[in-house]
């Protein structure tokens, strides 16, 4: 039977959001940031532009991200940054709605899946689906999760790190810790204020994580360093400082050690045939986090069990949500809709 309407998969994430159309693949990435009008409360920009807008806007104009540890902290926003997303992909004068699936870390409440589903539909939708995270990444991994073998996930995003195992296209144990790249993010810029006085913003700090931060100690030869801007916190003037891995190692490192707490509650809860088959297959890393250096072999040395990084790991959960929304006969089990 031919549909009419397009059929959307978003991954809505903390840091990220990215837009599947089926048929088609990831046709958006964009950063989930949001600038508006205090004057009007109109969307002056979504994405790259608002992100640039960060920490530099005047007093009538509100750059943030609308949700918070994974969550919609701003309703409204979220709703209007959807409907930017749904309206590009399908032009603002569409004659049939789209239908549109939404992932959602497998820790949330009920009320804030209600509130994801009723803003898909507030911002456009014919139809909203809601995918567990975990799943969608395991399914953009490429792991079979069908067959009646375990296998673990580790997705890591911006708010939330989200483990689970695996069985017969279900979550058998799962565990979220609202700590992904916002809080080692956040861990960075206090550390720096306490000890050197020195205020940065969220990108500088960001950029800190992505160029010299690791998740492990490192050797004399691997300890690379930065130049980092930002204002004295007493002087109010401009200053430079010259930060290293080691130091940045011991900022970020309490955060994740969130995550690998996180991690071995899953694995103390698998039933012992599932873990056994972890063992075998390895623990699969996917979302942005994952990139973050030495990462892998952090949580390798603090679980025993090999773990490996997905390809393509910031669109594994795109990817995923994607291909249930193209199989929902498939996945119909694991997707609730409304």
């Amino acid at each position: 039977m031919f549909k009419f309407g397009k059929r959307i998969g978003i991954d809505l994430g903390t840091a990220n959001s990215l837009v599947y159309l089926a048929g088609a693949g990831i046709v958006m990435n964009e950063p989930t940031v949001v600038a508006v009008s205090t004057d009007d409360h109109k969307v002056l920009a979504v994405g790259n532009e608002a992100k640039e807008m960060l920490g530099r806007t005047p007093d009538n104009i509100i750059a943030s991200r609308p949700l918070r540890d994974g969550v919609i902290a701003d309703y409204v926003t979220t709703e209007a940054m959807l409907r930017y997303f749904i309206d590009q992909v399908c032009g603002s004068s569409r004659l049939f709605k789209p239908e549109v699936m939404i992932c959602v870390p497998s820790g949330v409440t009920s009320v804030e899946r209600r509130a994801v589903l009723d803003a898909t539909l507030s911002a456009g939708a014919k139809t909203a689906f809601l995918i567990d995270e975990p799943l969608a990444a395991a399914i953009g991994a490429q792991i079979p999760i069908a067959n009646p073998s375990g296998n673990m996930i580790v997705d890591i995003g911006g708010g939330t790190a989200e483990s689970a195992v695996i069985c017969l296209g279900g979550v058998v144990v799962h565990s979220s810790v609202r700590v992904g790249g916002n809080k080692i993010d956040e861990a960075i810029q206090n550390a720096i204020r306490k000890k050197y006085g020195l205020i940065i913003g969220e990108n500088q700090a960001e950029d800190v994580k992505i160029k010299i931060a690791s998740a492990t100690s490192v050797k004399n030869s691997e300890n690379k360093t930065m130049q980092v801007r930002g204002r004295d916190a007493i002087t109010g003037l401009p200053k430079t400082i010259e930060l290293s891995t080691m130091e940045v190692f011991e900022m970020i490192i309490g955060a994740v050690d969130k995550i690998v707490s996180a991690v071995k509650g899953v694995l103390e809860q698998t039933p012992p045939e599932l873990a056994s088959d972890i063992i075998d297959k390895g623990i699969v890393i996917s979302g942005g986090t994952a990139l973050l250096t030495n990462l892998d072999k952090h949580l390798t040395d603090a679980t025993g069990v090999p773990c490996h990084i997905a390809e393509n790991p910031l669109l594994c959960v795109a990817l995923g949500t994607g291909m249930a929304l193209e199989n929902l006969d498939l996945y119909k089990r694991s997707v609730s809709k409304r």
